[in-house]
Order: structure tokens, then C-alpha cells, then sequence
């Protein structure tokens, strides 16, 4: 028996992307490693075994994921002469390198271990000790594909993933464009049969497909540039300018103009302004005329910080926006500097400029940055989950609180 099991070994800096979720679950196309890892189990893969993820992690996992979540006890009950593919949870790329692998071989990223297949005993021994995984050969990641070490990575890697989850979701059964929607260009469109187009949509195929998820809608006016996702229950609004390479998760309200962005889900950018080459978390709220640089007037490369505290780095790219974490709010109008970060639980309201890596859980304004009270925090958070049906769990406001105590522990 052959199993997968994908591990958050750490080793990178994704700052607010894993404050409430693992490596493995951060969107980085259309799709997250771990939905890529269950969709290739669904054609005939190795069955996901389990997932290992830093403690302070697992109650929420557990209450979100039907796999056993840092469970060494199961993987000791596989027979002796099983073998278990070790997958690095940041593992950005195509799945049947991975699940192709034999026993002995590796698969590696610049020295360090991406996916390896071991006998049952030396991946618990690695899983325990966490270090390298010892195997025997050892091939070069896929051109192409990567490791998620800081949270530019999404950018860097974003256009091959997307087409590769896009060929991905785009075998399944679709609807055919209904009346009154303008289509061009040479990819497909893939149309959930629940979904809803209206009059006037356009869709450009020029250059890549487009995925509509189940429940979405494309408002009159809109215009979704290919390749592009829009996940389930997501609204783009009348006249929003939905440009290439953007990845849009479930239940999200989404106008303006939106290009080579990954927005996690749950979040509202309904109104008039830029997003560019960005990621977004869960239950952000970005105010009407918000708008983003992904482009310094110099055309030069973009340095940033994967968090508040972490040093300025070279990113290697031009076009780099910001990387919003779950809950922060932007008032209307907000300008966000190229290569900005801003925090878990901020609420920035100020009439300057956003630039820079935000500390999480801050109340900004232009009286001033103070703390964000925890229990007014928790109080607009569990309203604006309500707004989508959704309340926060137990573990979930756990998580939220230690992540809010850790904040002020930091100044």
C-alpha cells in the first residue's frame, strides 16, 4: 500500500497566509495543494493518509478535515512494508510528478526535500525528528512548479498553477453559454450548471479558459478576462473588470478591476477600484475606492516584508501588490503601497497611505495605531461571518484569541 501524507514542515516565512490555516491549504491558483492532492485520489491517486501541521494548528484542522491531523498512531498501524509519499506542504505544482514517484526517490527544490516515497518507518522517523527525508535518488522539482517560502511565492508561481487547476476543473460537465453573453477567443469556458450568466457578460478566451464554480454569478456588464477562476457562490459584480490570471475563492462579492490576484474566499471587494497581483485571505473587506500599486514608478524590482518584524527582501519581481491577512478591513479610499502586508484582524482607517508590513490586530486611523480590543475584534468578526451563514468555532476563536495574545505579547 502506497499513502500521501502532506506535512507543514515550516522552514519558509508566509506570515498572515498560515495565521489560520496550513501551508497546504493556502490557495495559490485555483486550487490548494491539499484539494489537488484529493482530486488526483478521486482519478485513481494514493489516498491522502494524513497531514501533519504545527500544534498550535491542529484543533482547527481537526474540526475542518475528515483526515487524520498529526495522527503518527494511524500511520504506525499501515503494514511494515507500506510506503508513504512525504509531501511538502508548500509544494506548488502539478500532483503526477509526485504520485509517480517510486520507492527510494525524491523529488528536491534547491537542496531542500519536496515529496519523497519511504518506507513506513523512515517517514515516521522523519516526521518525528523533522529533518530531511533520507531517500535513495532524487530528481529536480517541474519546471515550472515551486516551494511557498515567503507570501510572493503565490505571484511567482501563480500562472502555471492556475492553468494547470483550470485543465484540472474544466473536465467536468459544463453548461453552455446562455443567450446575451459575449464570448471570444479560442479556450473554453467552463459553466457549473448552477451558476448564473446575465445579459451583457462578456468573456475574453484569448489567452487562457475561464472556470465558473457552482452557485457563482457574472452580473450584467462584467467582463472575466481567461485564465480565470471564479470558485462557488462568488458574485462579480455589474461592470467589474475581472483581468487575467485571478483566482477567486467560494462566496466572495468582487467589483472594480482585479487582475493576476488570489483571493482565499469569504471576502468582499464589491465596490470601484484596483486590486493587482495580489493575495487575499479570508473575511477581508476592502471599502469602496480601495486601490493597490503593483508597480513602482521606477519599473524596478519590488522589495518586501513577509511580515511585520521580518527584514526587507528582494522579491525577484516587478509587479507585486499586497498580501492582505483574514479580517483586516481597508476604510473607502485606502491607497496600498506596492508590496504592502497588512495583518491578521487590522482595521486600517486612516487618510494616508498603506505601506509596509501592518502588525495584526491594529485599530489605525488618523487619531493614531492602537490596539484592536479582542472582544470588539471578535464582535465585528463573528458579524461579518454571519453575513455568509458561517459562525466562528470553538477552536476557531482559540486560534484567534492566542494569535491576538501573541500580537500584544509583541508590542
Amino acid at each position: 500500500m502506497s499513502g500521501l501524507l502532506i506535512h507543514d514542515r515550516g522552514g519558509g516565512r508566509l506570515g498572515v497566509m498560515t495565521d489560520l490555516r496550513a501551508s497546504f491549504e493556502v490557495r495559490t491558483g485555483a486550487m490548494c495543494l491539499l484539494e489537488r492532492a484529493l482530486m488526483v485520489r478521486s482519478t485513481g491517486g494514493p489516498p491522502v493518509i494524513g497531514v501533519a501541521v504545527p500544534e498550535g494548528l491542529a484543533p482547527l484542522l481537526r474540526e475542518r478535515l475528515s483526515i487524520p491531523v498529526n495522527d503518527f498512531a494511524a500511520l504506525e498501524r499501515l503494514k511494515a512494508d507500506a510506503t508513504i509519499t512525504l509531501l511538502h506542504g508548500g509544494y506548488i505544482g502539478p500532483m503526477q510528478p509526485v504520485v509517480a514517484l517510486k520507492p527510494g526517490e525524491s523529488i528536491v527544490d534547491g537542496g531542500e526535500t519536496v515529496a519523497a516515497r519511504l518506507p513506513r518507518d523512515a517517514a515516521l522517523r522523519a516526521l518525528r525528528e523533522g529533518g530531511e527525508p533520507a531517500a535513495s535518488s532524487s530528481r529536480p522539482i517541474t519546471q515550472g512548479a515551486g516551494v511557498l517560502r515567503r507570501p510572493w511565492d503565490v505571484i511567482r508561481f501563480r500562472d502555471a498553477a492556475l492553468l494547470h487547476d483550470l485543465r484540472l476543473l474544466s473536465d467536468r460537465d459544463t453548461a453552455t453559454i446562455p443567450p446575451g453573453v459575449t464570448w471570444f477567443g479560442r479556450h473554453e469556458v467552463s459553466l457549473d450548471v448552477s451558476a448564473r450568466v446575465y445579459p451583457t457578460a462578456v468573456f475574453d478566451l484569448e489567452h487562457g479558459p475561464i472556470v465558473v464554480g457552482p452557485h457563482a454569478a457574472i452580473r450584467p456588464g462584467a467582463i472575466v478576462v481567461g485564465p480565470a477562476y471564479i470558485g462557488p457562490g462568488s458574485v462579480i459584480a455589474d461592470r467589474a473588470h475581472i483581468k487575467a490570471n485571478t483566482a477567486i475563492g467560494p462566496m466572495c462579492k468582487i467589483g472594480g478591476e482585479v487582475g493576476g490576484s488570489i483571493i482565499q474566499g469569504y471576502s468582499n471587494k464589491s465596490h470601484d477600484g484596483h486590486l493587482g497581483d495580489s493575495w487575499i485571505g479570508e473575511w477581508v473587506n476592502l471599502g469602496a475606492g480601495t486601490t493597490n500599486s503593483n508597480l513602482l514608478n521606477t519599473y524596478g524590482e519590488v522589495t518586501a516584508r513577509a511580515e511585520a518584524g521580518a527584514p526587507n527582501e528582494r522579491t525577484g519581481l516587478t509587479f507585486l501588490g499586497c498580501c492582505i491577512g483574514d479580517h483586516a478591513k481597508a476604510a473607502i479610499g485606502t491607497r496600498i503601497m506596492t508590496g504592502a502586508t497588512v495583518g491578521t484582524g487590522t482595521m486600517f482607517a486612516a487618510s494616508t497611505h498603506l505601506a509596509g508590513a501592518v502588525r495584526p490586530f491594529r485599530w489605525i486611523t488618523d487619531a493614531g495605531d492602537k490596539a484592536y480590543a479582542f472582544p470588539k475584534f471578535f464582535e465585528v468578526a463573528t458579524a461579518m461571518m454571519a453575513r455568509r451563514k458561517a459562525a466562528p468555532s470553538g477552536a476557531y476563536a482559540s486560534r484567534l484569541e492566542a494569535l491576538h495574545r501573541a500580537a500584544g505579547a509583541a508590542g
